[in-house]
């Protein structure tokens, strides 16, 4: 028997008491018409609101009202991703600076507008030497519990931190995109430091270097290829924004419409992005595929990859769950177009660091794992590879540890952020979003506090 102090039996009581308290039938949701989780029966989410910036397509809806699966489409202000990363990569040169403009503006720069607007963001990169810091003394080594914290620490710095107004939004948008590369390469260094026994470095941005180069040699000096900056890039591009339905984009507008501000509403889509339903999946496909690798002796035979994936959705191995990570998306249907375009550097990647055979060996996983599924479960629900899938496999070809994947997600996504959190402050008839909880507890029941 457990012996428990006083206070530890009250905790276990209490716990207890909440098992029992937080029983629901699954049932009643489809018996009441309540949308689990905010999504309707065929899995797309509810319309709650209305966007300018971006559309994740996935379904072509018919006249009858039926939604037909098609090719993954994503758009940025009214421009397929695909048009504009192609434009992109085709120049070799780097994009992440000109989708920022594009997402917070609601147009493309001119090459003017673009220069400026780098210099903008460079000059804004440099931390307030009581943050940097604030970084080395702060206790625990989880990256995104640190980028949170010192989102925070920069109201203390703002000299206009709750004004709503519109330059005072855009200024902070667009310190906020700087400076997210500065705290998370301190962080890590800092985390480095302390729990690897590394040397500590502590390097500024360097003139001229693109956001991606910049945090790139923050991180490891001159070390890195162009080709990996190139493909940090695309990946913060890709990154960058999700419609408004994603969860910490949706968190980032929920507690907007309060008026609250800026590093508050930030924080907590930061708190929304750590978990590991959203923004940490791609350390599950990371853990998941190191297993696969680990475990099939011949990365070419499709037959014996299928026997490992029928096992992990048979709960036998990994983690017991039966989910195979990567698989899968809320929205996109036949493709994914962010993992389209990421495979395309990847291959590129992957060449260049001797790797290849590996990146051959993720290709089958993903054409067994979806072919698997099918075959164990049915095909009611079209499954493509999500762009987690790949990214992690891809952090790991630039030589960005796992610590950093999920804070590098939100280095990217702060601009989409920053994007909607504006809207949902300067579109006319705004309200506070509130939805309701239907209360399942018998209908009129009153309890007699006297008879209890």
């Amino acid at each position: 028997m457990i012996k428990r102090t006083k206070k530890e039996y009250l905790i276990y009581k209490l716990s207890d008491a909440m098992k029992s308290c937080t029983k629901m039938d699954a049932a009643l949701f489809k018996k009441l018409d309540v949308k689990r989780g905010l999504r309707n029966e065929n899995g797309t989410g509810v319309l709650v609101g209305l966007t300018n910036i971006g559309n994740v397509v996935g379904y072509d809806r018919k006249p009858d009202g039926t939604l037909e699966p098609i090719e993954g489409q994503l758009f940025f202000r009214g421009y397929e991703v695909k048009d504009l990363v192609h434009a992109i990569t085709r120049e070799k040169r780097f994009g992440f600076e000109e989708i920022c403009f594009l997402l917070l503006s609601g147009r493309l720069p001119d090459a003017e507008e673009l220069q400026s607007f780098k210099e903008l963001i460079y000059d804004n990169m440099p931390l307030e030497q009581k943050t940097i810091l604030h970084i080395i003394e702060l206790e625990g080594n989880d990256i995104m519990n640190i980028l949170a914290r010192s989102v925070m620490e920069l109201y203390t710095f703002d000299q206009n931190p709750a004004d709503t107004s519109r330059d005072n939004l855009m200024r902070q948008s667009i310190e906020l995109v700087s400076k997210f590369p500065s705290i998370i390469a301190y962080a890590f260094n800092m985390y480095r430091h302390k729990e690897k026994g590394r040397s500590l470095h502590i390097r500024d941005a360097q003139p001229g270097l693109s956001l991606a180069e910049n945090f790139l040699y923050m991180l490891k000096g001159t070390g890195y290829t162009e080709l990996e900056a190139r493909t940090l890039d695309l990946l913060m591009i890709l990154h960058s924004e999700h419609g408004g339905g994603n969860n910490s984009t949706f968190t980032v507008r929920v507690t907007s419409s309060t008026g609250t501000d800026t590093y508050s509403s930030i924080a907590a889509g930061i708190g929304s992005l750590k978990g590991p339903k959203h923004g940490g999946a791609n350390l599950k496909v990371c853990d998941m595929l190191s297993f696969l690798k680990k475990s099939v002796s011949d990365w070419t035979d499709e037959a014996e990859i299928e026997t490992y994936i029928r096992r992990i959705l048979n709960k036998e191995v990994f983690d017991k769950e039966g989910l195979v990570y990567g698989i899968g998306h809320a929205v996109y249907t036949k493709s994914d177009p962010r993992t389209i375009l990421l495979k395309e550097m990847a291959e590129d990647l992957a060449k260049e660091k001797n790797r290849i055979e590996e990146f051959d060996f993720l290709k089958r996983v993903e054409k067994v794992a979806i072919e698997t599924v099918y075959s164990v479960k049915g095909t009611k629900k079209i499954l493509c590879a999500n762009v987690d899938f790949y990214s992690g496999f891809v952090y790991d070809l630039i030589g960005i540890s796992k610590e950093i994947y999920t804070p590098l997600f939100a280095m990217a996504r702060i601009v989409g952020w920053c994007a909607h959190r504006n809207e949902e402050l300067n579109f006319e008839g705004r309200r506070i979003i509130r939805p309701a909880y239907k209360c399942i507890t018998e209908e009129n029941k009153y309890i007699d506090i006297e008879k209890r």
